[in-house]
This record gives C-alpha cells, sequence and structure tokens, in this order.
C-alpha cells in the first residue's frame, strides 16, 4: 500500500477519478492503520481542492459505512427516521423533538455527538441530566428502540471507526470544510443507525459552519443525493442561523428549555422548528402524507404530555432523573447569575450568535479540546430577542457561571448585541426546503 497510495494521490491531485476498488481498499487500509496519517492527509487535501464525483462520493460513503458495525433495527416495526444538525448557537432540538415524534408513532433510532468549539452537542446536554447515559450498546439501543419507540446515544467504537479516525486528521489538517469529506463524514454515521428515512437540518448563517447560503445549498443535496443513493429517503431544511436558536445556550440551561417545549411552552422559534423539522420525519416515517397534518400532531403531543412522558421514560430507562422533567430545579445550577445591560434604549436589531457561544464557552458551557471538561450549569439566557424593545440599563441576557472567566465572558456577551433605533426587518427561521 505504500507504494500503491502515492499514485492514488498523485492522480486525484491531477483531477482523476479513483474507481470504487481503490476508495475501499484506502478507507480498509487507513482504518486498519496500514499507512502513516501524512499520506491521508494528502490524499484529503487533494480531495479539498478537486472533489468527489457521485460515484466517488457513494463509494467513499460506503466504505466508511462498512468499516465497522451496521446497526439492524428490523424486529422494530415501521419505518425508523432519524433527524441531523450541522450545529448551531442555542440548537436543543433534538431533545423534545425525539420524543415528540416517538409518541406520534414513529421510531427515532438518534446517534448523536459531542460540542466542540463554538456550538454545542446533544450528548453534553444530555449528560447535564443526573445519571443519565449516553454509552448505549447496540443490544441495549435496540431494546430501548422496541419498548419507548427512541434511544438518544453517543457513537460507539464499532460505528463507523473510518470515520473517527478521517474526522481526527481533517481536524488538523485544513480540510474540515470539504463539502464531500463533511457529507460523508455525516452519512457514514447516520446510514449506519439502520435507518429508512432522514431529515437534516442545515444551519445558515453567522453562527453556522456554513455562513454562504449557496454553500449550505450544496451541502443540503449532497446529503440529500446521498441518503437517496443508498435507499434513505432524505429531506433537508434549510434553517436561519444568525442569531441563536431559542433563548438558552448552555447544557443544563438548555434541557430546562427543551423540558419547556415539550411542556407545551417555550420559545416560539424553538417549537416551531421543533414542528417543522418533527412533520417532515412524520411524513417519512408514514405516520402522515400531509406536513400540516404532521405539524398539527407534533402540537398535540407537546400540548397534552404525551411526548414529556415520553422523554421522562426515556431519562429512567437510560439511567437518569426522570423527575426534571417536572422539576427542572433537580438540574444542575451555577452559583451565579449575571446580568449584561443595554447601553441605551432602541431595538434589538441583531444578537450575534458565535459571541454569545464564545462567552458561554468562556464559563466552561462548551470545550475547546476534546478532552476540556464542561460545566453543565453554565451558560448563557437569553432576556430579549431581536425586534425587542429595550430600555437603558434593562437586562439583554444573564450570564450564568460559577466564577471562571465571567469578567472575559461578560465583555464578550455584552458586545453581541446591536441596539439601533429601529427594529429588523423580520427574519425567517426556515429559509428553504429541499
Amino acid at each position: 500500500m505504500g507504494l500503491f497510495l502515492p499514485g492514488l494521490i498523485r492522480r486525484k491531485r491531477d483531477g482523476a477519478a479513483l474507481t470504487t476498488d481503490e476508495i475501499r481498499e484506502v478507507i480498509r487500509a487507513y482504518t486498519a492503520a496500514e499507512f502513516p496519517d501524512y499520506q491521508m492527509s494528502a490524499l484529503l487535501m487533494a480531495v479539498l481542492f478537486k472533489g468527489l464525483n457521485p460515484e466517488e462520493l457513494a463509494a467513499w460513503t460506503d466504505a466508511m459505512l462498512h468499516s465497522g458495525a451496521v446497526l439492524d433495527h428490523s424486529h422494530v416495526p415501521g419505518r425508523k427516521v432519524d433527524k441531523h444538525s450541522t450545529g448551531g448557537v442555542g440548537d436543543k432540538i433534538s431533545l423534545a423533538l425525539a420524543p415528540a415524534v416517538a409518541a406520534c408513532g414513529v421510531p427515532v433510532p438518534m446517534i448523536s455527538g459531542r460540542g466542540l468549539g463554538h456550538t454545542g452537542g446533544t450528548l453534553d446536554k444530555l449528560e447535564s441530566i443526573p445519571g443519565f447515559t449516553v454509552d448505549l450498546s447496540a443490544e441495549r439501543s435496540r431494546d430501548l428502540l422496541a419498548r419507548l419507540g427512541l434511544f438518544l446515544g453517543g457513537q460507539t467504537a464499532d460505528l463507523a471507526p473510518a470515520d473517527r479516525k478521517l474526522y481526527a486528521l481533517r481536524d488538523v489538517t485544513g480540510t474540515v470544510e470539504s463539502i464531500p469529506l463533511i457529507a460523508s463524514s455525516i452519512m457514514s454515521k447516520k446510514l449506519a443507525e439502520g435507518i429508512d428515512g432522514l431529515v437534516l437540518d442545515v444551519k445558515v448563517g453567522a453562527g453556522a459552519f456554513m455562513r454562504d447560503l449557496d454553500r449550505a445549498r450544496e451541502l443540503a443535496r449532497t446529503l440529500i443525493s446521498i441518503g437517496e443513493a443508498a435507499g434513505v429517503r432524505t429531506r433537508a431544511l434549510l434553517t436561519n442561523m444568525d442569531r441563536p436558536l431559542g433563548r438558552a445556550v448552555g447544557n443544563a440551561l438548555e434541557v430546562r428549555e427543551a423540558l419547556a417545549v415539550l411542556g407545551g411552552g417555550g420559545p416560539p422559534d424553538t417549537v416551531e422548528l421543533t414542528c417543522e423539522l418533527g412533520a417532515e420525519m412524520l411524513v417519512l416515517g408514514g405516520a402522515t402524507d400531509d406536513l400540516e397534518d404532521g405539524r398539527k400532531m407534533l402540537r398535540a403531543a407537546l400540548a397534552d404530555g404525551s411526548a414529556r412522558d415520553r422523554f421522562a421514560a426515556l431519562i429512567e430507562a437510560q439511567g437518569g432523573d426522570p423527575e426534571v422533567c417536572r422539576d427542572p430545579s433537580r438540574l444542575p445550577t451555577a452559583a451565579h447569575r449575571a446580568p449584561v445591560l443595554a447601553p441605551r434604549a432602541g431595538y434589538v436589531a441583531a444578537i450575534a450568535p458565535r459571541e454569545v457561544a464564545q462567552s458561554a464557552l468562556e464559563v466552561g458551557a462548551g470545550r475547546r479540546t476534546k478532552e476540556d471538561a464542561i460545566d453543565p450549569a453554565t451558560g448563557v439566557e437569553l432576556a430579549v430577542v431581536p425586534g425587542d424593545p429595550v430600555d437603558a440599563g434593562e437586562p439583554l441576557a444573564h450570564l450564568h457561571h460559577n466564577g471562571a472567566n465571567a469578567g472575559t465572558a461578560r465583555e464578550l456577551l455584552a458586545g453581541a448585541f446591536d441596539i439601533a433605533d429601529e427594529p429588523p426587518p423580520p427574519a425567517p427561521l426556515i429559509i428553504e426546503r429541499i
């Protein structure tokens, strides 16, 4: 392989296509550590500049998918449907969405990730619930899906191991932003779940990895093409990430907000996106053939308590304290709640999502490296949203902290708000459906 790989690197560098067999062998051999990182880095850089054609992309994704185990949920009746978000600020949608969709009769096997940098991770949020474990064996996952219609777990060591190695290498070689590599990474893990349908929430804007609409659209279409080629019905929503989603940024704070949604309340944008994504999942899962009917089903499950009860049952089954669903004060709470005040009267014209996320990161709500510990109680709670009128000295947000880096975090948070003389024009949450 040492002589073989340089030839492939040169061919891809010069724009030639690799064969399916070549791609399979490359992924297999790299996963087995049969050639060094520097050679794979060169190939990834060639892919970044030259791309992958549809046949190469399908082969690359399939090789990553079959580098480990593929889950089988055929014992559970019905079409299994999952949702994936490309990551944003305050994106706690999965916490309410999965139990709500399951309560409407569509099984949801959901494998999620951890946060890194400015975006939060679903697993970190779940682990802020006392006792909750996200480490599930394949057998345990199958049991939960059969009994409760869902599970919320992390990627196991034998699920798409090629992706784990390649993701770590991309992170340190400047090849993260390659759309074919992003798409194959996402879809290899999702297809390994053994799902029949997938709904994608592709974030666009200042707080997203994809700030440009055209690139976000390209990513969404690439993801859909991979899913459909694998026999998984796939849909995508392009959604606005020019402001934080909801009002909470930080692990336990976001769980509280998700519990509010499950209790029939919560911020309007969080409820709207939960119902829009959930309606798409219900259509793919065969519970209805009409999106409006799906929205009504989701809102009913949130209003009548059935979605919250399903989440409570899941928390208990995964070792957590189900009483948090009725008493959120049982979640971790920071020692300090410091306000950030409006410097003048006017209207909230914008809230910069990355600055809010960075403020939360400073006080321990996120991690800069994979080894960093998270303080689940910390984060940011917004008191206003874009368009709200404010008076001088009125709270714009509250910083929840336990002392670490509070001064720096407050300065960052204060800089996230733009106060203007006129309210901003309304911005749609759902930009496009693909």
